[in-house]
């Protein structure tokens, strides 16, 4: 479908989909990112057509490394792509602070997918900053159809200005689905040409770099005001509603459809307008002025942070004489939230009390009793791993040889799958995380308080991918400053929290081309670490390996338990072992153990049965893992390999 050359017809295509179409439709040559959610399905759309449509695809190693990757196309005259979910703008922030200075040449495009109320991330950080603080156009799509239209635009608009476009999308955009007209398809094959001998202020011809940076610093604000001329007139902007509203909506992004629904919801339509804004950064000034003038009342809509709205405050301040008085309504004066998503619940409450609408929606009555038969009727489904996830085993390993020492030793965690050990999933066993390698960084520092008494065992966990991503640099630091701390490396064999995306451990690229892979355990080695290795599905070699490397190694260590996720391709859906649970054996509360397999190991796939007192195996659950039967005391439960 990404290469149908069905130019006019209608498809209906995700958010991140139609973003990969715009892309194509733009020509676009290489495109580079590092898997988060919401923003995995841009790279993984283009991976699979990358054969057919002559581009290069890649997962790089981090965001950093993404960006770095797209802007050497961009050097080299094609049009380039990065991609990445909010948290990553912070790691490629860096090289881009220096990149917005140098310019680009063919078009560039990064696109940033923020996750506002955190549905899958650990924080609902804002990218749209970074534009500011770049002096780089920001676009954000209000619907399906401008995220492909607006996706090729933005490679337009930075060839025009020369310099990185930002293009922002939102969960609710990203990973909905809507109808997209598609358009016509660029099949031009560009050649690449890196020109490098001109003269060094010659941004076209000379050599790509930031110095002079007065001079490369009034050239990128130039930039910025060539790129406000355009806003000016851009059809991404667009206003609908009465001439002269009683109140008028600024908004942008997904946003824009809460406040359609809302305006629609309250058959205000003829009382209210909406002035859609697809260019956010730098703000149109001549548009804005015409409607702010308008209205004396204005609604700002957006998610997370007040960012529009500090923005548009600012203008109106600076055209006063012009403009008039205004009352503004958002975040800052509390009309709508400054936290979680938006949606039109939110805007429908702010527009009824802006025009004093008489509105009731869900009774209150009906709301106190949905609330209270979700608390006492529905039944607790906690966060918890997967059966036959390798992880489980990993914990149990780690806590129980962190008890067996006695000396309070704790783990300091990472971002990932692994992260739920925060919770019983993990048996509490994560006691710090932050963000990807911090918990490695974090534990190296622990590592160098003895002189000041600190005497607990210093561990800490991040998965093979996060390893590679910012892992490295924090075990080089533990290393070099002789911090006394264990590195624990949760191998699963891929990118498992976001699809099992490749990295530099496994030998492939985006599009499942073979390629040479990176060895963890040498690469930790030749760091200068002592490094060992376990198999955490082997419960009793794993736990007194830990304990071993705790009481017995000093500095620096690092351990990789290796196995595969149970959901990775190549063990879905395939169990090792048959497991049952003898309920001869079986004494549930009366064992001794108090139920230790579901109250305290809580794999998914052991259920606890409540009127037979005895503890079952959930056949169409289970991973056939067989770690169960290792750690139930009573050896009730039975495991027998699958014969093949």
């Amino acid at each position: 479908m990404l290469l149908s050359k069905s130019e006019g017809k209608e498809f209906l295509l995700m958010g991140n989909q139609a973003i990969a179409r715009g892309a194509l439709e733009a020509g676009v040559s290489v495109a580079a990112g590092y898997p988060g959610t919401p923003s995995s399905e841009i790279i993984e759309n283009l991976a699979a057509v990358a054969p057919d449509a002559d581009l290069y695809v890649e997962w790089s190693v981090n965001e950093k490394v993404s960006l770095e990757v797209a802007a050497a196309g961009s050097f080299a005259g094609l049009r380039s792509l990065c991609v990445m979910k909010q948290n990553g703008v912070n790691v490629a922030s860096d090289f881009l602070l220096h990149l917005v200075l140098s310019g680009t040449r063919g078009g560039m495009v990064l696109i940033p997918c923020d996750d506002p109320g955190a549905i899958s991330s650990v924080n609902e950080g804002e990218s749209r900053y970074f534009a500011r603080l770049m002096e780089i156009p920001l676009l954000e799509p209000g619907d399906f159809q401008e995220a492909k239209d607006m996706t090729k635009w933005a490679f337009e608009l930075s060839e025009e200005i020369s310099n990185v476009v930002m293009l922002r999308s939102v969960t609710r955009l990203s990973h909905a689905s809507g109808n997209v007209k598609l358009g016509e398809l660029n099949r031009a094959k560009p050649s690449a040409k890196f020109n490098f001998s001109g003269n060094l202020l010659d941004a076209k011809t000379g050599p790509v770099i930031t110095a002079p940076v007065p001079f490369r610093h009034t050239q990128q604000q130039a930039k910025l005001k060539k790129a406000i001329d355009l806003f000016e007139r851009s059809p991404f902007n667009r206003y609908e509603g009465p001439e002269n509203p009683e109140l008028l909506i600024i908004t942008s992004s997904a946003c824009y459809l809460y406040s359609r629904e809302a305006l629609r919801v309250l058959d205000a339509e003829k009382r209210a307008g909406i002035l859609k804004l697809g260019t956010t950064w730098p703000l149109p000034p001549e548009l804005l002025k015409k409607h702010l003038a308008a209205a004396d009342k204005i609604l700002i809509v957006e998610e997370v942070l007040p960012f529009l709205e500090e923005n548009i405050k600012i203008l109106a301040m600076e055209n006063i004489d012009s403009i008039g008085k205004i009352k503004f309504f958002g975040k800052n004066n509390g009309t709508i939230p400054s936290v979680n998503e938006m949606n039109p619940d939110h805007v429908i409450k702010a527009v009824s009390s802006i025009l004093n609408i008489p509105y009731t929606g869900m009774p209150e009555e009906y709301e106190k009793s949905g609330q209270i038969l979700s608390f006492t009727k529905s039944p607790n489904r906690e966060l918890t791993f997967c059966p036959g996830c390798p992880h489980r085993a990993s914990y149990w390993s780690i806590n129980r040889a962190l008890t067996l020492n006695g000396k309070n030793g704790f783990v300091c965690g990472d971002i990932g799958c692994y992260t739920m050990a925060i919770l019983p999933a993990g048996f509490g066993t994560i006691k710090t995380a932050h963000s990807m390698g911090s918990g490695t960084g974090v534990a190296s520092g622990f590592g160098k308080l003895k002189s000041f008494g600190l005497n607990q065992p210093v561990v800490s966990v991040c998965g093979d991918s996060t390893f590679f991503h910012a892992g490295m640099p924090a075990l080089v630091n533990a290393v070099h400053n002789g911090s006394d701390m264990l590195l624990v490396i949760l191998d699963n064999s891929g990118t498992a929290m976001t699809g099992f995306q490749p990295h530099p451990g496994i030998p492939s690229d985006a599009a499942g081309n073979k390629l040479p892979s990176v060895d963890i355990e040498s690469v930790c080695r030749s760091i200068g670490a002592k490094t060992f290795t376990t198999d955490p599905f082997n419960i009793s070699e794993t736990e007194k390996k830990v304990l071993d490397i705790i009481e017995n190694e000093t500095g620096a260590r690092v351990l990789i338990m290796r196995q595969g996720c149970a959901l990775s391709p190549e063990k879905k859906g395939k169990k090792k072992y048959n497991v049952s649970v003898d309920s001869n054996i079986c004494k549930g509360t009366d064992c001794g153990c108090n139920r230790l397999c579901t109250r305290v190991f809580r794999c998914p796939g052991l259920v606890w049965n409540s009127s037979t007192g005895k503890a079952v195996i959930d056949e169409i659950i289970c991973a056939g893992c067989g770690v169960c039967a290792d750690i139930c005391p009573s050896g009730a439960i039975k495991r027998s390999e699958v014969m093949s």
